[in-house]
């Protein structure tokens, strides 16, 4: 087949997400070939530095050959069999080094295959384990505002971003929703609520340090821990998402560690396995997983499993994944690549139409206006970056940037140079 039928019958049969089809149909849609190192290459030959990590799932770039390596091995073994009543070595051996890694006392694993899922899970075992602790009023949740969770129902309830979601309303179930943590009254606000309510509150669910797809929006410093602190007080179970944050964005292996956090329950997908495949985690202390111990006959089983649960290959994929980590220091290296994004972000925020700069690890919201968001403004400027040779996506009128772990400093250098380009170009 031709190029040229490729993109053809992308636009004739692919429905792609979170992409306005009618609008798509009249741009030059790019067609991805294969991928080198922090590059993605297109049917042209054309290369493209990997500015969001293929949406913040690549971590060391791509054709990595110890993961490479790992998934072929695991190919002549098996590809997949059931979790369901039995188990499979990779599975086993990425939930003990899951276990080693992730903040101390999380001792169980269960597994699905993406972010909404892990959450899905920890929105069930933390209604249920109530329901078995017999204290069946806690049944509701407390997110914040500008959360996301995940697009299923279950997430969406508990998250929310009013332009994805608003159509949905009278699918979700209700929730407490929090003020944003930028806000100085929010502490004060959930503290009130649980002093009123708590008996009726379930579980805390909060996106650690930084707000992801609600605009790279940054907490203030101790702002988790406080809250950590206030559940505790409360008996309101705390559920970390750090499907964003988690493998090295913030700069540390997980979010939670900077503030010495552990939740109850930790939900981890996109980098778990390098940006390879689908494979999720939903993490729990050993005090929330024995609730769910019994005879059968008491009905304690955790109903609940995904087809692809520990899914053979993505294991391996990211214990290959988890072992670059340590082989290649990959945290001990961040800070200079941090600090370099930080030095050349600061030329970025003095340009006109730059209303705000957000920056956690290598996470970053670059939020342009004030524009009406029908200018699609952010969406331009993305698009004309890519004729420069970076690929990058927006959220709303913010510019994210968000690449693999493996950036060089002079990769930095040269996609917030893009950037600031046609930012000048795009708002003269």
């Amino acid at each position: 087949m031709t190029k040229d039928q490729l993109k053809s019958w992308d636009k004739q049969h692919i429905w792609h997400p979170f992409t306005q089809m009618k609008e798509y149909a009249d741009e030059d849609n790019l067609v991805i070939e294969s991928g080198e190192g922090n590059y993605l290459i297109d049917t042209e030959g054309k290369r493209y530095l990997d500015g969001t990590s293929s949406l913040w799932v690549n971590v060391h770039g791509h054709r990595k050959k110890e993961i490479d390596d790992a998934i072929k091995v695991q190919i002549d073994k098996i590809s997949h069999s059931t979790l369901l009543g039995v188990t499979n070595a990779p599975a086993i051996q990425l939930a003990k080094k899951l276990v080693d890694i992730t903040p101390q006392g999380l001792n169980h694993v269960f597994y699905s295959d993406n972010g909404s899922t892990a959450v899905e899970v920890a929105l069930k075992i933390a209604f249920e384990y109530w329901q078995l602790r017999g204290k069946k009023e806690k049944q509701k949740f407390v997110s914040f505002k500008d959360s996301y969770h995940g697009d299923t129902l279950g997430a969406v309830s508990v998250g929310y971003i009013e332009l994805f979601h608003e159509i949905y309303r009278p699918l979700l179930f209700p929730t407490h929703q929090a003020p944003s943590p930028s806000d100085p009254n929010c502490l004060k606000w959930i503290e009130d609520l649980f002093k009123k309510e708590s008996n009726q509150i379930a579980a805390v669910i909060i996106e650690p340090l930084v707000q992801a797809a609600g605009g790279m929006m940054v907490q203030p410093d101790g702002f988790l821990e406080k809250l950590r602190e206030l559940t505790k007080r409360y008996q309101v179970l705390f559920i970390a998402d750090e499907v964003a944050t988690g493998f090295g964005r913030t700069g540390t292996l997980f979010a939670c560690e900077q503030e010495k956090v552990v939740p109850d329950l930790l939900c981890l997908a996109k980098g778990l396995t390098g940006g390879y495949l689908p494979l999720a985690a939903t993490l729990t202390s050993s005090e929330v997983y024995e609730a769910f111990l019994g005879d059968y006959s008491e009905y304690k089983t955790f109903f609940h499993g995904h087809s692809y649960t520990g899914n053979p290959l993505g294991c391996a994929a990211a214990l290959a994944n988890l072992e670059i980590f340590e082989k290649e220091k990959i945290i001990q290296n961040l800070p200079g690549k941090i600090k370099t994004m930080t030095e050349a972000l600061k030329r970025i925020s003095n340009l006109p139409k730059v209303k705000n700069i957000r920056q956690k690890g290598l996470m970053v919201g670059i939020e342009i206006g004030p524009t009406p968001l029908e200018e699609r403004r952010a969406h331009k400027i993305c698009l004309a970056a890519r004729k420069k040779h970076l690929l990058i996506r927006p959220l709303g009128n913010i510019i994210v940037l968000m690449p693999p772990l493996s950036i060089t400093e002079d990769e930095i250098n040269f996609m917030c140079a893009v950037v600031s380009d046609e930012i000048s170009r795009g708002t003269s």
